[in-house]
């Protein structure tokens, strides 16, 4: 009989070791959606990274302060926790969907569903092992314990990028976790049924959380929708996350948008100034057109626009997520904007970090456009850094050019002045030059060349916009947009991000 009651004890705290392991995957889960949804959201990924785990771990720690408070009924208190845990973490990333546009003060939600879910975590562990200390010595407790929370938060680690990102979305993911959580609690009502008062009240409540979570789980597409509605006027349709970003394509009566992180990328009622300021003033002046690099510009519309000179021999375009040129390639209505060009047989797309690629790169090119997004966070800032430009130079042929979009040099003259210095810097001529893009403003670009740059060289016939006649205008700045003194943009101080984030924040809200 005793042996019997001992086998059923072990079974018991061997099952609640496990809910550590489970425990611990749900809360880093929860910090990483909340890391990455306020990323997508208000950009600067190592910011939001770094105070969202911040306040995370400094919340678990209250949590853990407070638990010595709690000295009864410490299996009534696990299974409320449990249940408040499943239920905040789960529907946060929802919730912050949901207010994101609809309140001024986003960063006070954002902050406090944080410190909530991450003071119940820190409540969970220490009440955990109080429950555990007659079934195991100290030393073996603490090993246990922490062995399987730190396992939890590897797997947690793991998966959330690789697979739930990618193939589920925030919303789902956070609710699975959710349904997670509660399921544990549901495991803990049943196993200690006997230890445990309110029975009843704690059953109907647990499982009314459970189907909750479980019906917005499969419900989730259709919350995503919501959520994203009241953050676009227009109609959605598409809407995908990859590992790297959330991409959104809208469809108004005449025009279909595109969104990366909630940015605005293009208009098909105006992107043909924008990819035709970009591509053909330096193709005009290449004199050797075999091989073009377009680093970006996964949206086909820079290789649309090279494709329209015959001598081009190969395009190798280099962009970091293979959801964006995967959906350009084959979704109708977007690879018809980019005249089908990722299928022209002299195009060749790599899915690589363009940063890492260059560095490993032995060919050198005539040509070269970079079309990367704004150096709105750290992760984009690398690429506008005199680390990636010096070689860019070393990449680039004696008689050869490059252009860089370069942000606005209207709403953001520091930010455009600092890409100039860093390519000055790292040995480049320059030309800066700009234009008016009704849905952006003002958009600046920058050509950097070694030896000559011919403006007078004549452009396609059939282009819509661009001319050598508006060309030579482009390259006139008035007083509010003339070059002012700035920093380097080094690898080591990212300024150019600190000047991004410090001009665009007055005229976004």
């Amino acid at each position: 009989m005793d042996n019997t009651l001992h086998k059923r004890r072990l079974t018991k705290s061997t099952l609640l070791l496990l809910s550590v392991f489970v425990i611990a995957t749900c809360g880093l889960i929860y910090e990483l959606v909340a890391g990455t949804l306020a990323s997508y959201l208000l950009g600067d990924s190592i910011t939001q990274f770094s105070t969202i785990i911040g306040t995370y771990l400094f919340a678990m720690g209250i949590g853990s302060y407070l638990s010595r408070y709690l000295n009864k009924n410490l299996i009534v208190w696990f299974i409320q926790i449990e249940l408040l845990v499943g239920l905040i973490g789960g529907f946060s990333s929802t919730l912050l969907f949901l207010v994101f546009d609809q309140v001024v003060y986003f960063r006070v939600i954002l902050y406090a569903i944080v410190s909530l879910t991450g003071m119940f975590v820190g409540l969970e562990i220490p009440i955990l092992m109080r429950i555990l200390k007659e079934e195991f010595e100290f030393k073996d407790l603490v090993s246990e314990v922490f062995t399987f929370d730190y396992i939890g938060a590897l797997l947690a680690s793991l998966i959330f990028p690789l697979f739930f990102v990618p193939h589920v979305g925030l919303i789902r993911t956070s609710l699975f976790f959710g349904i997670i959580n509660t399921a544990v609690a549901l495991w803990v009502i049943y196993t200690f049924k006997n230890q445990v008062k309110y029975i009843r009240s704690l059953i109907s409540v647990a499982w009314l959380v459970f189907l909750l979570m479980l019906t917005c789980f499969v419900l989730a597409d259709y919350i995503q929708q919501y959520t994203e509605s009241i953050a676009y006027h227009d109609k959605i349709i598409i809407s995908k996350s990859s590992p790297y970003q959330r991409i959104v394509v809208t469809n108004s009566k005449n025009e279909l948008r595109l969104y990366i992180n909630g940015n605005l990328q293009f208009s098909t009622l105006d992107e043909y100034r924008y990819h035709e300021s970009l591509v053909h003033p330096i193709m005009a002046n290449a004199i050797d057109r075999d091989t073009v690099l377009i680093m970006g510009g996964g949206d086909g519309m820079a290789v649309r626009e090279l494709l329209k000179y015959p001598d081009v021999k190969k395009i190798i375009l280099v962009d970091l997520d293979p959801e964006m040129t995967k959906l350009f390639k084959s979704h109708p209505a977007l690879s018809k904007l980019n005249n089908h060009s990722f299928s022209d047989s002299r195009v060749e797309i790599i899915n690589d970090d363009a940063f890492i690629w260059a560095l490993n790169q032995k060919n050198t090119f005539s040509t070269i456009i970079i079309d990367f997004p704004d150096p709105s966070n750290f992760s984009l800032g690398k690429l506008y850094s005199s680390t990636f430009y010096n070689r860019l130079y070393q990449l680039l042929k004696p008689n050869g050019c490059t252009v860089i979009q370069s942000t606005s040099p209207y709403f953001a003259p520091l930010s455009f002045w600092c890409v100039n210095a860093t390519l000055k810097k790292s040995g480049f001529n320059t030309l800066p030059y700009h234009t008016y893009i009704p849905s952006f403003g003002e958009w600046g670009y920058i050509i950097g060349y070694k030896e000559s740059f011919n403006q007078a060289q004549s452009y396609p016939k059939d282009l819509k916009y661009i001319s050598p006649i508006l060309f030579d205008q482009m390259c006139f700045f008035s007083k509010d947009m003339s070059e002012r003194p700035v920093e380097i943009n080094r690898l080591n101080n990212q300024v150019l991000v600190q000047y991004f984030d410090q001009e665009w924040s007055k005229f976004v809200q």
